[in-house]
Formats: C-alpha cells, structure tokens, sequence
C-alpha cells in the first residue's frame, strides 16, 4: 500500500511533548500498512483485527494503546491509503470520522 501522508503523522507527534508517546507506534503503523496488500476491507481486518471498517473506504486504527485514533481513507483498485485525521480520543470525538 502506498501511504499518504507520512508528514501528517509526523506534524502531529511533533505538535507538542504530549504527543511524542504516538511517534513509534504511528511508524509502526505506516510501515506495517507501506508492507500490506489489501484489496478489501476484509483484508484489513484481518489483518489488523483492532480495526474499525467505516461505509465508503474510511478505517480507523487505534495507535498507543488506544490513547490516539488514526483515520484513513482507503482507495483499495489504486492501493493507496490516505490519511486523514490523528488525535487523541478526545479530539476524535469532536470529528465526525466519516466526512473528515
């Protein structure tokens, strides 16, 4: 899969001390997803079961221990995996996941 975009992720541990425990699992993360081939939403689930499959190609992954909320689009003909919002449970709850 083809990840975008790393920078994201970055900006947001780099945002502020608070954040910096989500830097290891968030890379974690991307390099488990630059590795994977999903074609389905089955296929992320099982690969990562801890996932949560949302209506029209959007994910949610649980990073840290569940302390942050990762949302991604997935265009999964093209392979590519967008990311869309990072944040703890708190500012996950303000966003409507499915039209971030």
């Amino acid at each position: 899969m083809r990840v975008i975009a790393y920078r994201t992720l970055k900006q947001f541990w780099e945002s502020s001390p608070a954040y910096k425990d989500v830097k290891e699992p968030a890379r974690t993360w991307f390099q488990h997803t630059e590795a994977a081939d999903w074609k389905s939403p089955a296929d992320v689930k099982a690969d990562l079961r801890t996932a949560s499959i949302l209506k029209d190609g959007r994910v949610i992954f649980n990073l840290a221990d569940n302390k942050y909320r990762l949302v991604v689009w997935i265009n999964y003909p093209y392979r590519v995996v967008y990311v869309r919002f990072i944040g703890t449970h708190k500012q996950y709850d303000a966003i409507d996941a499915q039209t971030i």
